[in-house]
């Protein structure tokens, strides 16, 4: 009988994955279930999980047939490999994954038989899929944290295309930039105002004044510069948000900067 397959957010469970004891014909028809709703949905393998059922099961196409696999046993792995995966729990979502290269198993048939598999390549990638469902699992634990953000968001847009987040008009980091601006104003000012004065005393405060300034507008840079960053990590599809963006404003203050406190250095 065709079943229904679980997907999310109905959420895996350790529940899911208990050892057959009984090779029964409740066993066989879970595993007659299991090849109906597989050839339904023209995909190539479940675990018992996937209709509802609790059995450490799995069926998987292979070379034509169906493979029936109960209490499926992992015993070896080799190498590593990262790749695009698709099951039906996320129905239309792919994500990149990490699986092994080989793996090799045992597992028993209907009747109670041992046996043992060696499996790589997509085959082998399909088997270690079904096996995480007997584990209250899916790949979302397999992927890194970069790919598991991206895969999150994936969800909440149910969509396998991420749509980055709309780019503000207005930043923070601005704010903080402007700071900065109206700090190298500020010194710009004393140094006009310095062209005014002859005291030897005055132009000494003055020139001290604009050295404390400049070390709170060099600070400021500074912040702008780590903060438009952070920035730029939550909103990556804006182009100001672009570290080569951020790198040349923050020079371009620091010239300014530079050329205020030079020019006063000399005039000063």
């Amino acid at each position: 009988m065709v079943k229904d397959i679980v997907t999310y957010p109905t959420p895996p469970s350790v529940n899911f994955g208990t050892d057959v004891r009984l090779f029964n014909e409740d066993l066989f028809s879970l595993i007659d279930d299991l090849k109906d709703t597989i050839t339904e949905n023209k995909i190539d393998g479940l675990a018992a999980y996937q209709i509802g059922y609790y059995f450490n099961v799995i069926v998987v196409k292979k070379d034509g047939d169906f493979l029936e696999l109960i209490n499926p046993r992992v015993l070896r792995t080799e190498g590593k490999t990262v790749v695009t995966e698709s099951t039906a729990y996320f129905p239309g979502l792919t994500a990149q994954v990490q699986r092994y290269e080989a793996i090799s198993l045992v597992y028993q048939d209907r009747e109670g038989k041992q046996h043992s598999l060696k499996a790589d390549g997509e085959f082998g990638i399909l088997l270690q899929r079904k096996i995480d469902y007997t584990f209250g699992s899916t790949f979302l634990m397999k992927l890194s944290k970069e790919e598991k953000e991206l895969f999150e968001s994936k969800l909440e847009q149910g969509s396998n295309i991420s749509i980055p987040e709309s780019c503000p008009t207005v930043f923070k980091r601005d704010k903080i930039l402007k700071v900065a601006s109206i700090l190298t104003l500020l010194i710009a000012l004393l140094l006009l105002a310095s062209l005014f004065v002859s005291n030897e005393e005055s132009l000494s405060s003055i020139w001290n004044f604009q050295k404390y300034i400049s070390y709170a507008t060099i600070g400021v840079i500074v912040t702008y510069f780590f903060y438009a960053q952070y920035e730029g990590k939550i909103f990556t599809s804006c182009s100001s948000c672009q570290i080569g963006n951020i790198i040349g404003t923050a020079l371009v203050s620091l010239t300014k900067l530079s050329a205020i406190m030079l020019i006063s250095y000399f005039v000063v």
